[in-house]
């Protein structure tokens, strides 16, 4: 690296498009792991961290810039279900950040010389329930009640050392001002992210005041969509740079839908790297895949926004 490789990834922001990573999930389930479990992918981090670490590694080989750790549904409430204790449960959290910085330190190893980050999952309170309720939102929780729920575990994962903290697939504004005022006095940056169908979050409010909430919050360095369709980017990435003024992160799936009672993927794929040309042109600056987006597509997006 040079003296002007950027220090932070703000600063890698102000210069240029930077590469997410794809889908843990099914990087994870193309490994052979089964991730039936309420836990998903947060089970690994106990049971298989070396599995954890090769999926992260995958996508820096691929050209991702930035991994999103497996802390996704890892929650005190989530693991304390499984009868693991509060103070496994932080170890276990903080792991999630320790795992992408060992991939990170493989792939420097390998000869990846870019500067690579790592951002700290924070999945909403409808993960930890897995019934599907991050997609719908309007928990019956007040906006007090969803910060004490984020609180505790931004503060684990803020000690643990990240680049950012994702506050990602976020369904409801109510929830945005829950993580928001959770992530003050942190210390670290973060991007908010929320899950939308067409022009609106998932539990129904209008882009435009749901990506208002972060406009003038110091600590947001990204505001954008993820875990949504392709087709719903174009139209939130330019809300979300006319709204906010910041860089848009945006990393939809691949297009298929989740089917929450039976737990699959059903429908084809709409998703391609192309698309992301359009998305940076509108404003995205932070672009990758979430579910059922893998390596390979991940490369055609290193390739198209970064060709030299």
């Amino acid at each position: 690296m040079t003296s002007d490789t950027p220090r932070t990834l703000a600063e890698a922001l102000s210069r240029g498009s930077v590469v997410l990573d794809g889908g843990m999930s099914n990087q994870l389930e193309s490994a052979g792991h089964d991730l039936s479990d309420a836990l998903w992918s947060a089970r690994l981090l106990a049971e298989r961290p070396e599995a954890v670490v090769e999926a992260h590694l995958a996508y820096f080989e691929a050209g991702a810039d930035v991994a999103i750790t497996a802390g996704y549904q890892a929650t005190f409430e989530g693991f304390a279900q499984r009868g693991i204790p509060r103070d496994e449960a932080a170890e276990l959290i903080g792991l999630s950040v320790a795992l992408a910085r060992e991939a990170a330190g493989r792939a420097r190893a390998k000869g990846v010389a870019r500067p690579l980050w790592v951002a700290a999952s924070v999945g909403p309170y409808g993960a930890m329930l897995a019934d599907g309720s991050e997609y719908r939102g309007r928990y019956g929780l007040s906006v007090e009640e969803l910060e004490r729920f984020h609180r505790p575990r931004l503060e684990v994962l803020a000690a643990a050392g990240p680049d950012v903290l994702a506050l990602e697939t976020v369904p409801d504004a109510d929830e945005a001002r829950a993580l928001l005022r959770g992530v003050r006095g942190l210390g670290v940056p973060a991007w908010l992210s929320y899950s939308v169908a067409g022009d609106r979050t998932r539990a129904g409010q209008p882009l435009e005041e749901a990506f208002a909430l972060a406009a003038d919050a110091d600590e947001v360095i990204a505001v954008g969509v993820n875990c949504c369709a392709p087709e719903d980017v174009d139209g939130a990435v330019a809300t979300a740079a006319r709204v906010t003024g910041k860089p848009v992160v945006v990393y939809p799936n691949s297009g298929e839908a989740w089917d929450a009672r039976a737990r699959s993927w059903t429908g084809r794929s709409t998703f391609t790297a192309e698309q992301v040309t359009g998305w940076q042109r509108t404003g995205a600056r932070l672009i990758g895949g979430c579910c059922r987006v893998g390596p390979d597509a991940i490369a055609g997006i290193t390739r198209t926004l970064k060709p030299a």
